[in-house]
């Protein structure tokens, strides 16, 4: 063997042929010989798998004849693909399928290889490139691979790079490659253009310029490795190819002035859009305001009338009860003419005194109606039917008025337990009624807004209180904030006991002021002194001194709508808050010096 050849190609061929000469002779044993045992054995199992064949397909020599049905895009499937094929599609079998026999399968595949074999599709008359040519048309070097610049593009766009396209356009795998076009091409023809150039699929490949032919290797280690060193190449100058057809889209792009123009229309499309979007929504903010301004006019025009029919119904009513004071009046007044005519229905003055009081009850509290149904009595009956309808409704007056009287109490009673149970309402020191008089009396005299008010009245109540208890700020608040609490009637109580004690102070009394009610006589702020007034008062008090003679008449002439008494009362009231705030002011003083 060493003579023979010392290549492992020569040592097979030369070792095979002695074999053939001694078959007859040599005998396998050994290893050789479980070789030639598998060998045999895997021989018969081919041949009683043919066997098989053979009789399955006799059986089948009755099936119906089946038409093939050709893929239509048969010749661009790639091979490399084939797991992403439909293999029935492939064979011309798509509408058997999984019922396709191995006959069957076995023809289709014959007629289809014997259909697309390229010796007879060459018999056919058709041309058949050999993979050499293409390889070699792949690096033809007459062709030419520039790639013009921007620069060169700007000027005459459509004749530098319509020509450099054209000539690009052999690589494409696709044989309708789309043109570039003219300047009157609409936005949809460029799009595809691009499009299309953007995603090239090319079928240049560079094999020929492979450094290494796998066929000259001498083994099968080295034949793969020239086949991994080529593919390294090819996949290389691959990615070179794409690159330089990319530029040259690119450049086409960046210079053609459709794109520019479509861009421009764009821009200018967006605008309008935008421009119509802000008009659209400036015109339904317009019709808003529009209708808003119009509901606003129409509720000022319902608020005007309403008000108008409150105003006319306010007037209405202010007249009726004019008309209706009037008749009052004049009810009353022939009531007391018609009493006193009979002398109020006495024999001597005491009990004529006492009826006159009683009259005015009457006049008090009888509505229109019950005065005129009253005053028809008198005018019509006689001195005894009208000293009876009069004592009538003097009795029905009394027995409303004790009603009245004995809820009173009982509101009365109520305030003192619930004063009771708070422990006097103001920190546990009990509160009597020239407490709480003169309580009210330091709030109105001391207004909101007084430096120190809290201390400045409870300074005052200690100044002037009998019951010898001393109050704090903090007392003063909590009995103020329950007074605030009380119900109407229970203001009136106190308001009423504050009318008897100023009644027993002073014996004179006018009959008007007696017959006020209660909440009308004490009333502190039922006409109070404005800033105005209190300027006008004050400048009065420096023109006319004390010697100045009817000094309080001038005075109160000085101020309008103030009588002599309004300013006397004010007067005092003034001297007492200074006298107060001073007091307060030495008290702290004191404390600060402690």
């Amino acid at each position: 063997l060493v003579v023979l050849g010392s290549s492992t190609r020569g040592q097979a061929f030369w070792i095979q042929y002695i074999m053939f000469l001694l078959k007859v002779l040599v005998e396998p044993v050994g290893r050789w010989f479980e070789a030639y045992i598998r060998r045999r054995n895997r021989n018969l199992s081919a041949s009683f798998q043919e066997l098989e064949e053979e009789e399955s397909s006799s059986e089948e020599e009755d099936d119906e004849e089946f038409q093939l049905q050709e893929h239509p895009m048969l010749r661009t499937l790639d091979p490399k693909d084939w797991k992403n094929q439909d293999h029935y599609a492939v064979l011309g079998l798509p509408h058997l399928r999984y019922k396709a026999t191995q006959r069957q399968i076995k023809a289709a595949h014959k007629a289809i290889v014997l259909k697309h074999h390229p010796d007879k599709r060459k018999a056919a008359g058709e041309q058949i490139k050999p993979l050499l040519q293409r390889a070699f048309d792949s690096v033809d070097p007459t062709f030419d691979n520039a790639v013009p610049s921007k620069s060169e593009g700007k000027e005459n766009f459509f004749e530098v790079f319509s020509p450099v396209f054209e000539r690009n356009a052999r690589w494409s795998s696709k044989k309708l490659v789309p043109y570039l076009g003219t300047a009157e091409s609409s936005f949809e023809e460029v799009d595809s253009f691009y499009s299309f150039w953007y995603n090239f699929d090319s079928w240049r490949e560079f094999s020929y310029l492979d450094e290494e032919e796998k066929e000259k290797a001498e083994c099968r280690d080295e034949r793969r490795w020239i086949e991994k060193q080529n593919r390294a190449s090819r996949a290389q100058r691959k990615k070179e190819e794409m690159n330089r057809i990319r530029t040259l889209v690119d450049s086409a792009y960046g210079c053609d002035p459709r794109i520019k123009k479509f861009k421009e229309e764009e821009k200018a499309r967006k605008e309008s859009e935008k421009k119509a979007k802000v008009e659209a929504k400036k015109k339904e903010q317009e019709e808003k305001e529009r209708a808003r301004q119009a509901e606003l006019e129409t509720a000022r025009l319902a608020k005007q009338k309403e008000e108008e029919e409150a105003r006319q119904a306010a007037q209405l009513a202010k007249k009726e009860k004019e008309v209706q004071k009037k008749a009052i009046k004049k009810e009353r007044q022939k009531l007391r003419t018609t009493c006193k005519n009979w002398n109020y229905f006495a024999d001597n003055e005491a009990e004529s005194v006492k009826m006159m009081e009683e009259v005015e009850k009457l006049c008090d509290r009888l509505e229109l109606t019950s005065l005129q149904s009253l005053n028809e009595i008198l005018t019509s009956g006689s001195k005894e039917e009208s000293k009876a309808a009069v004592e009538k409704q003097v009795q029905e007056v009394n027995a409303l008025l004790q009603k009245e009287k004995e809820a009173e109490v009982q509101a009365r009673q109520a305030a003192r337990n619930a004063e009771h149970a708070s422990g006097g309402g103001g920190g546990g020191k009990g509160w009597n009624e020239d407490d709480l008089q003169l309580l009210i009396k330091a709030v109105n005299l001391f207004p909101a807004g007084t430096n120190a008010r809290w201390e400045v009245i409870a300074n005052y109540m200690n100044l002037h209180s009998t019951s010898g208890l001393k109050r704090t700020a903090k007392d003063v608040i909590n009995k103020a904030k329950n007074l605030q609490k009380l119900d109407p009637l229970q203001k009136d109580e106190i308001n009423k006991k504050a009318f008897e004690k100023f009644k027993k102070e002073h014996t004179s009394v006018p009959p008007s002021i007696d017959n006020a009610l209660p909440s009308e006589r004490f009333d502190g702020n039922a006409n109070p002194w404005t800033t105005e007034e209190q300027k006008l008062l004050e400048q009065a008090l420096k023109t006319y001194p004390v010697s100045t003679p009817e000094r309080w008449e001038k005075i109160a002439a000085a101020v309008p709508g103030r009588t002599k008494k309004d300013c006397m009362k004010r007067y005092k009231e003034l001297v007492e808050m200074v006298k107060a705030k001073k007091a307060v002011q030495e008290q702290v003083a004191a404390k600060n010096k402690k």
